[in-house]
């Protein structure tokens, strides 16, 4: 009786580990596989497209993608697996043993016990193939498709990977991330170049609006952070924004996303602008760290050397020189501007972009613009006959303005002046509400300062678009 209840309690044992073989496959990424540095026989299960296929004697071999990684995970098949099934394109999913490689190329392989396929592809008809490097205006033909090349899959994994380095510094940094709304009836910029929004179907007349007031999509999130920076000292919001420009180059978009910050009891402009430096280095960092063979194909196919170029930005200090300045050294230029340079004139991209290589192609910091070219609430530098304000646009190689930002007016006899001669003084109520304000005329006062960052030429000067 004994030995029976032994034998019992040894088969149950024996039935509670079920064998390699059997055992559930966990579901991992093909950067998760890729990953693994000492491959042992782990069961796993992979989903994704078919890249590549072909047959060697008895041996199949796959190359297949999920878009976590620009490199796929070979899978290696014996002949008892129907090729004919199997074809570029395809979507599939695999299950089998994930061993060390015999190929210098990768760490591991997966070693196939079952392959189904989920998506049926046409590899002849399929209008991507994986081995040519289509232009971007083929490609546009095939918006849903596009994803899979090569090029675009880096460009959306490194502006994701961007992405998470910008909202990971603002919490790093104690910041509050606000939600600022779509659909405003505000004009932050002021500049009228905004698509108001209409419900399609005419219930109303065509005199009266949804809301009861014009409403538009939003062209800035920052009149909603200034408010809530009354309350929080460190703020930001990163989302769509929308202009309706007369222009359809890649600079200037009808949609994009946009970092904007508002920062409370600052002593300084330069305060800002370590604010902009760091933000900038940490994204930068965060992508060449994370991406690295993403960032690796960008700079070999699209922008050659700019991989260099970026590292070198992050190995130096971002210079600083004033608006005045800058106008003094385009002018000494012997480049001949489609603009010519002139105090009081805007800066335009061909000035920036020689600028910042003046400077050695390094990021620059031009500050103190003109007051007029610049809106009311920037604070007045009281700089004499120039009248300037503190303001600050960093220029970075290859692209030109990436951040701009300023000081705040607080001091109230100058807003007050000022909102007197646009008629906007009844609208401005928070400076009497515990707003930050400082009612002398010197320069100690606690203000609060503003940022704002466009990710997409981020994207741009990192080398990917």
């Amino acid at each position: 009786m004994f030995g029976a209840r032994c034998l019992l309690r040894a088969v149950r044992s024996c039935s509670s580990a079920p064998c390699p073989r059997h055992r559930p496959a966990a579901r991992v990424s093909v950067r998760g596989a890729l990953g693994v540095q000492s491959a042992n026989g782990e069961r796993v299960k992979v989903q994704g497209w078919i890249r590549s296929i072909r047959s060697q004697k008895e041996v199949l071999f796959l190359h297949v993608n999920d878009g976590s990684s620009l490199e796929s995970l070979q899978v290696v098949a014996d002949s008892s697996f129907d090729s004919r099934e199997l074809a570029f394109g395809s979507s599939v999913e695999v299950q089998g043993q994930l061993v060390k490689s015999p190929s210098k190329k990768q760490n591991v392989e997966l070693k196939a016990e079952k392959i189904e396929v989920v998506g049926n592809c046409d590899a002849k008809a399929f209008p991507v193939k994986y081995k040519e490097r289509h232009p971007l205006e083929y490609l546009r033909q095939y918006p849903h498709l596009r994803c899979r090349t090569n090029v675009l899959g880096s460009v959306l994994r490194v502006r994701s990977e961007a992405t998470a380095a910008i909202h990971s510094f603002f919490k790093d940094s104690g910041f509050v991330h606000i939600h600022t709304p779509v659909i405003t009836s505000n004009d932050c910029e002021g500049a009228g170049e905004l698509f108001q929004v209409e419900p399609s179907s005419k219930i109303k007349v065509p005199e009266e609006n949804f809301f009861n007031i014009p409403v538009f999509l939003t062209v800035s999130g920052q009149l909603h952070l200034e408010v809530m920076s009354g309350a929080f000292t460190q703020v930001f919001t990163f989302g769509p924004t929308f202009r309706a420009e007369n222009s359809q180059s890649r600079r200037h978009l009808a949609e994009f996303y946009m970092v904007e910050a508002e920062i409370s009891f600052l002593e300084s402009l330069q305060d800002l602008m370590q604010v902009m430096e760091s933000l900038f280095k940490t994204t930068a960092m965060t992508v060449l760290s994370n991406c690295p063979k993403d960032v690796e194909l960008c700079h070999k196919f699209i922008a050659p050397g700019q991989k260099d170029r970026l590292e070198h930005m992050l190995k130096n200090n971002f210079l600083v020189i004033s608006y005045t300045e800058a106008v003094e050294i385009l002018k000494q230029a012997s480049q001949n501007f489609t603009f010519t340079p002139q105090w009081g004139a805007d800066l335009h991209t061909e000035h920036e972009k020689y600028l910042v290589k003046h400077c050695g192609d390094i990021p620059v910091f031009v500050i103190n613009y003109p007051l007029a070219l610049k809106p009311f609430y920037m604070r007045d530098n009281e700089d004499g006959p120039q009248h300037t304000v503190a303001a600050v646009d960093l220029l970075v190689p290859g692209v030109g303005e990436l951040f701009g930002g300023s000081l705040r007016e607080e001091r109230y006899h100058f807003l007050e002046q000022r909102l007197a001669r646009l008629g906007l003084t009844e609208a401005y109520q928070c400076e009497n509400q515990g707003a930050l304000k400082n009612n002398n005329n010197n320069n100690k006062g606690k203000e609060w300062r503003g940022l704002s960052k466009g990710p997409d030429r981020n994207v741009l000067c990192e080398g990917c678009f």
